[in-house]
């Protein structure tokens, strides 16, 4: 069965941090392409971060040089450390596993950023 379980969210002040974690098990996770989403209320579901099987990575413009995507393939994670925080960046976190047949997505982490 597979099981893939965010981690890591919570309630932050303007300018603080988070680490989210992403285990995934059922799953050879070295063969996926995993990626961090978010939806904020009202909002569609966007991309955030992506690395790929070779450890390549995308960001969206809106979280360059303030979030980190990494992984570990030997503790089948992957993880998001998010730096400089902003009210916009309150939203559900997604964890998705992209493999050449299948997908598979968290249930999500909320993250909300206020003062």
């Amino acid at each position: 069965q597979v099981q893939v379980v965010e981690s890591g969210g919570g309630w932050v002040q303007p300018g603080g941090s988070l680490r989210l974690s992403c285990p995934a098990s059922g799953i050879t996770f070295s063969r996926y392409v995993m990626g961090w989403y978010r939806q904020a209320p009202g909002k569609q579901r966007e991309l955030v971060a992506s690395i790929g099987t070779g450890s390549g990575t995308n960001y969206a413009d809106s979280v360059k040089g303030r979030f980190t995507i990494s992984r570990d393939n030997a503790k089948n994670t992957v993880y998001l450390q998010m730096n400089s925080l902003r009210p916009e960046d309150t939203a559900v976190y997604y964890c998705k596993a992209t493999g050449w047949t299948y997908i598979y997505w968290g249930q999500g982490t909320q993250v909300t950023v206020s003062s």
